[in-house]
């Protein structure tokens, strides 16, 4: 179980979090919405704190 989560689960939600990190910089580098902005930069809060838990869950699976 611990295998399949640090090859797949871990970095697919690292990759997330920085996939929508960069859409944000993005759009305020180009001086887009800063509506988009703010909701990417939500977004980012909420993928971060899923990719926490999933490395979390990693560690406690690894350490049994």
């Amino acid at each position: 179980m611990a295998s399949a989560m640090q090859q797949f689960l871990v970095p697919i939600a690292i990759g997330a979090v920085a996939v929508v990190l960069l859409l944000g910089l993005f759009n305020m580098a180009r001086g887009g919405s800063p509506n988009t902005s703010q909701n990417l930069m939500r977004w980012r809060v909420i993928l971060q704190f899923i990719a926490l838990v999933i490395i979390m869950a990693t560690l406690f699976v690894m350490g049994r």
